[in-house]
């Protein structure tokens, strides 16, 4: 499950200032109710991916102790 900041507090915030898990979160969310989204939420779907990408993508090198993917529950 979820626990963090909602997305009526992120949206008053630039999506540079998002955590991962945040991103990866509302990316997942998004993308499971992509088609019923009207322009404004496709947008902020759209803005997510950007992100995303500008931070390199979602995938980290593995550690001992985490895998590769970012989980936010």
């Amino acid at each position: 499950m979820y626990v963090g900041r909602d997305m009526t507090e992120l949206t008053m915030m630039g999506k540079d200032k998002w955590t991962d898990k945040e991103l990866a979160y509302f990316h997942h969310s998004l993308g499971q109710i992509a088609p019923y989204l009207n322009q404004e939420g496709a947008a902020i779907h759209t803005q997510i991916i950007k992100e995303i990408e500008s931070r390199g993508g979602m995938h980290h090198s593995a550690t001992y102790t985490q895998g590769t993917e970012i989980h936010y529950d």
